[in-house]
């Protein structure tokens, strides 16, 4: 499981207003989300009476927003990566917005759009479950031939701008991509 902690900085690269070029990008949703939700899985996943039934490894990537640095140097060098079944990916999974949350990669694995439609019903969620792949970390996986899921809650207008700020972020929404990812992994 997986997500990226590094963001635009002062906005040199990536920035989609040049006239904020020079001011802090906070990244609250991206990914400050994704790092969030991938640390209450972490702990939530350690705190249960009975353990999974395999390992599930958590990383955070950096180099993301420059070109998949970190994920790429991972499955490069990892030495769990021949053993690794699937990779799910929190990338901007902070503003749920009508209970509604896109996983792409669906397709990719045996089974997990029946188990992604499952749990979602249980928990009143309606997921988009989209036929691309979508573009963030998974992609170094998926380009090594491992399943991946991505969830995901949406573009909105303060993508790669400083006002991508936490105050904006639905914490109640995180929470339920976390449950979704959990029940999910299960």
């Amino acid at each position: 499981i997986g997500a990226h902690y590094d963001h635009l900085g002062l906005g040199h690269y990536g920035a989609r207003d040049r006239a904020a070029e020079g001011s802090t990008h906070p990244g609250a949703d991206d990914n400050a989300s994704g790092t969030a939700v991938l640390l209450d899985l972490a702990r939530r996943l350690s705190h249960l009476p009975v353990k999974p039934g395999r390992t599930i490894v958590f990383v955070a990537f950096s180099g993301e927003e420059l070109g998949l640095y970190g994920s790429r140097h991972f499955v490069d060098h990892s030495p769990v990566l021949s053993a690794t079944k699937a990779m799910i990916n929190l990338d901007m999974v902070g503003r749920l917005r009508d209970n509604r949350v896109t996983v792409f990669g669906v397709r990719s694995g045996a089974r997990f759009a029946d188990v992604i439609s499952e749990v979602a019903r249980e928990l009143a969620l309606e997921v988009v479950q989209s036929d691309s792949v979508g573009r963030s970390d998974h992609m170094s996986f998926y380009n090594k031939k491992i399943p991946v899921l991505h969830f995901f809650t949406g573009n909105h207008a303060d993508y790669h701008r400083p006002s991508d700020t936490w105050d904006k972020l639905n914490i109640e929404g995180m929470a339920k991509v976390s449950n979704l990812v959990l029940l999910s992994t299960l």
